[in-house]
């Protein structure tokens, strides 16, 4: 198990936390009675808690290591246990099937909160598939993604407040406005990468935010755009649990659509040519590829989603303002590509339905909610920096055909 040395480095830890929170968890002042008060069980229990947890901290350090040793002392063939589910047919279908039918079922067989709780959760799977073509294939860190969100949610708000334009017209308007945004922010941005282009793309999220912020005669500034209708279905009127449901299967469908199409593009030639640009440019450029061209692709088709998936964001809440599209929701959506496994479809899917549905059913610890959400992003990045679904590289094998 453990030895002396072990026990020693676990018990310096638990003194160094014990030191560093004790101004904090120890010393009270009692400003009603001029004292100080002293809790000492307090500091008792860090003690034992750091102790305990640097025991386990090690431990699966120990066996991540393990494995990591395991893996070069391989053939490097061995196939993570989602692939081999995927590749299996007696396996992947009927667990299809099980997934398809509870998703159908689910708005029938729970509340209108929950059903309103898994409709952010599926849009959120959607803005993670779009930046996840932008961040997890091609490797461009876009930190201003939410600009393009805010795109498509002010496309109908606006369009259907001036020339009432109903919301199936306007969700491919949404869409169309989001692959011009995505080039136009494409351009400036071609010869950057890295933290530079983090920078820029950071500022155009803020100035689009911005600009709808200050623009009263334009978007309404602060007070934002209310009775924003809701999806309507051949002129049918529905009542709010009726279109809760309806928004759901709206979402579903739109999630199931996205999916496919993503899965194609990873696997056509944009696709393999966003990951050799994410690979090493230079080596990209040199064969051949244009880097230009599928840089401006890559904006935009990871745009094109946001857009879409604003119209929807618009019609469900009914009421927009610049507050809904601020930094922090780009970061969520980027957790999400980086927590599911970036290039991976299923790590994304995973990854979105862990951000946003954990904090809602944690909310009996609604004050120790981001601590735990912290916690558990440290963890992901560092016992499983892959994410939850790694993505495997694809392999092309040539073989030689018989001379006979």
């Amino acid at each position: 198990m453990f030895n002396r040395e072990e026990i020693k480095k676990s018990f310096l830890v638990s003194l160094w936390f014990m030191f560093l929170t004790f101004p904090i968890m120890v010393i009270r002042v009692n400003t009603i009675y001029n004292r100080v008060e002293w809790r000492w069980d307090r500091l008792l229990m860090i003690g034992i808690g750091s102790f305990l947890l640097s025991f386990v901290w090690r431990y699966f350090i120990k066996r991540k290591e393990a494995g990591i040793q395991k893996a070069d002392a391989g053939d490097g063939n061995e196939t993570p246990l989602v692939q081999r589910i995927l590749t299996t047919p007696k396996i992947y279908y009927p667990s299809l099937a099980v997934i398809v039918a509870l998703a159908v079922a689910f708005p029938f067989i729970s509340s209108m909160y929950q059903t309103n709780i898994m409709t952010t959760a599926l849009i959120y799977v959607m803005l993670g598939l779009g930046i996840n073509i932008v961040v997890g294939l091609a490797g461009l860190l876009d930190l201003g993604y939410v600009a393009f969100y805010a795109v498509g949610a002010y496309a109908y708000a606006l369009l259907n407040y001036h020339y009432q334009l109903s919301f199936w017209i306007v969700l491919p308007i949404g869409a169309a406005l989001g692959a011009l945004f995505g080039i136009l922010l494409g351009f400036p941005v071609l010869r950057l990468r890295g933290d530079y282009l983090a920078i820029v793309t950071l500022g155009f999220g803020e100035i689009i935010r911005l600009v709808l912020e200050n623009w009263n005669a334009f978007s309404f500034g602060p007070s934002g755009i209310a009775n924003i209708p809701r999806p309507g279905f051949f002129g049918f009127k529905f009542s709010l649990p009726e279109v809760t449901i309806y928004i759901y299967f709206v979402m579903l469908v739109l999630v199931v659509f996205t999916i496919f199409v993503v899965n194609r593009l990873e696997n056509s030639r944009i696709g393999r040519a966003w990951i050799a640009l994410r690979e090493d440019e230079v080596a990209c450029q040199a064969m051949g590829i244009d880097k230009t061209r599928t840089k401006l692709t890559a904006f935009s088709l990871g745009a094109t989603w946001a857009g879409m998936v604003g119209v929807v964001f618009a019609a469900k809440t009914t009421f927009i303002n610049p507050a809904s599209f601020t930094i922090w929701e780009s970061i969520i959506i980027l957790c999400v590509v980086v927590l599911g496994g970036m290039g991976s479809i299923l790590g994304v899917i995973l990854g979105a339905l862990v951000l946003i549905l954990l904090p809602e059913y944690l909310r009996a610890f609604s004050e120790y909610r981001m601590l735990i959400f912290g916690t558990m992003l440290v963890l992901m990045m560092v016992f499983r920096p892959g994410g939850i679904v790694t993505n495997v590289r694809r392999t092309y094998k040539f073989k030689a055909e018989d001379a006979g």
